[in-house]
């Protein structure tokens, strides 16, 4: 029978295809092609070694392990395009990985999940504590970009720092959410996750309360963990190096393959665990994954990549295209609305997929929009 992980591990034939398309030159768009493939596998792999070394490490090392690698190829994608200087490209995966989840995914997983049941539950708690965290990263996303379009002569070293200090502070925040959700009120979130099954913990990235049942190879799964990591970045090398010619070819602008594709690549083994498990009834662990990705992106990644580009003397800021800001409000706004009553149907999951394709369309039509105006 075809499931995901057969998918997974026919993908990774593509890992040595877009190599050897590299070394032998078989063109910009083959390459693009054939390394977005290969990364999808290795983002599960890597998902995977993840949680095997955090159950080992227990709930408390090992939510702090799954945190930090749960985003680990749109940081490694981020940081390869970062060094090649294409900031745009960044901010727009950034906002485009916010987008993606929160409609997406969300949206997805509500669709699919509430054709098979009626009504879906997840815990409106943690939900609305959830929209807090995304409202403060929304408004300090648009804090920098604000100063900007409301004052004459701003330097822009005076955006950059104030982008630095804004990071910092998302940081911070970050860390508490995660004092939150693994100490001070772990029980809110242990109540979701309850009654998941040992191995739907394991697809979503989540390290058990319990002790592992089966023996765990830990050196096995650290030189698993580090060869993926050190493919996705080959992999993100090649990637990045053909976008810009292999997206002109398509047609596509380098807005749209930031804020749609990018983030689609990168965060595709996420979103099939989040289906996945939506339509085995467990809509908590689906919001738990989509909507705490989002959360990552805005208060981790985002801000480690603006102090990132200092160290690596490509400077980034967020002071972000006014169009992609307004496509993430949009999205946080439905979202919250949306998941604020613990409770989820196909008709909420149809609206969340109809707002992410007009803001596909809108993205894709952007340049001429522009243009126009």
């Amino acid at each position: 029978m075809l499931n995901k992980d057969n998918i997974f591990l026919a993908l990774l034939l593509f890992i040595p295809i877009s190599i050897a398309g590299h070394f032998l030159h078989w063109g910009s768009l083959t390459v693009f092609i054939t390394s977005a493939l290969a990364i999808v596998p290795l983002a599960a792999w890597m998902g995977t070694a993840t949680e095997e070394i955090a159950v080992v490490l227990g709930p408390s090392l090992g939510g702090l392990l799954n945190a930090t690698f749960g985003n680990a190829t749109e940081l490694i994608i981020g940081l390869v395009a970062l060094n090649a200087g294409l900031i745009d490209v960044v901010k727009a995966s950034i906002t485009g990985s916010i987008i993606g989840n929160l409609l997406l995914v969300m949206g997805l997983s509500m669709f699919l999940g509430g054709l098979r049941y009626k009504e879906q539950e997840f815990q409106p708690v943690v939900a609305r504590t959830n929209a807090s965290a995304m409202n403060l990263a929304v408004i300090a996303m648009l804090l920098p970009t604000a100063v900007n379009y409301t004052s004459t002569g701003v330097a822009e070293d005076a955006i950059q720092h104030l982008s630095d200090w804004v990071a910092i502070v998302l940081i911070l925040v970050y860390g508490l959410t995660l004092l939150f959700s693994m100490k001070t009120h772990s029980y809110l979130y242990d109540a979701g996750l309850a009654e998941l099954e040992p191995e739907e913990l394991a697809e979503a990235n989540l390290a058990p309360d319990e002790p592992a049942q089966h023996e765990v190879n830990v050196w096995l799964w650290s030189g698993v963990l580090l060869a993926c990591t050190l493919m996705v970045a080959i992999e993100s090398e090649l990637l990045v190096d053909t976008l810009e010619e292999a997206t002109s070819r398509l047609g596509l602008t380098a807005l749209f393959t930031g804020v749609i594709l990018v983030p689609i690549i990168g965060n595709a083994a996420e979103h099939a665990t989040a289906v996945t498990v939506a339509m085995k009834n467990k809509m908590d662990l689906s919001v738990s994954v989509a909507v705490g990705s989002s959360l990552q992106i805005a208060l981790f990644v985002a801000p480690f990549l603006v102090l990132a580009g200092w160290v690596l003397h490509k400077p980034m800021d967020l002071n972000f295209n006014p169009f992609e800001l307004v496509a993430v409000t949009v999205a946080v706004l439905i979202a919250n609305s949306i998941s604020s009553d613990g409770q989820s149907n196909w008709l909420e999951g149809t609206l969340l997929l109809a707002a992410y394709t007009v803001l596909g369309i809108a993205f894709y039509f952007h340049p001429v929009i522009e243009g126009i105006g």
